[in-house]
């Protein structure tokens, strides 16, 4: 059984010995649990620990988690698993709006460096200044959902960060019983 201890980071670790840790500590609490509940929590636990122990401007993440294609409505995501300020709870994919319903529509990550300069950027948290939204697909490549990271600096995140959200975001989507 996986310990609390895997959220845990040390102090003084690069970006990508956080990143490289948090994909090892997802593959072990993934290991024979295929429920998208409990994975997505988990990750966003990870998530908000690698960051917080990390040098600015990755401690300045504000905003980490999901939002899944909601079952009622295909054409929206609803909140999912989240660390951070209370958040909006459905955003359009169909038409899109902001960052998530950009992704999600376009299935390919977006990496904003300034949330002002995106076109119908949602302001769910307005302490927000830049933002990643890396898509969520199944083995067949169906949207499931996306995976957003908000910061409170204006260029929070780059092709490092781009990279690994990418390949985590590949993880949950092809272990997860959706």
């Amino acid at each position: 059984m996986v310990h609390a201890d895997a959220s845990t980071f040390k102090s003084g670790i690069t970006k990508e010995e956080a990143y490289k840790q948090v994909l090892e500590q997802a593959e072990a609490l993934f290991d024979g649990q295929k429920n998208w509940v409990c994975n997505l929590a988990n990750t966003a636990s990870l998530l908000w620990h690698a960051y917080h122990s990390l040098s600015s401007p990755s401690n300045e993440v504000n905003w980490a988690g999901f939002y899944t294609v909601d079952p009622k409505k295909p054409t929206q995501l609803i909140l999912a698993p989240f660390h951070g300020q209370v958040a909006c709870q459905t955003i359009s994919h169909s038409p899109p709006r902001g960052v998530c319903g950009a992704a999600a529509a376009t299935k390919s990550t977006q990496l904003i460096y300034n949330v002002e300069d995106f076109p119908g950027h949602i302001a769910c948290d307005s302490a927000s200044k830049s933002e990643i939204v890396v898509p969520i697909l199944d083995r067949d490549g169906t949207l499931r959902g996306v995976l957003d990271i908000d910061c409170a600096v204006i260029g929070g995140f780059d092709e490092i960060d781009q990279l690994y959200l990418e390949k985590l975001g590949k993880l949950v989507g092809e272990t997860c019983d959706w």
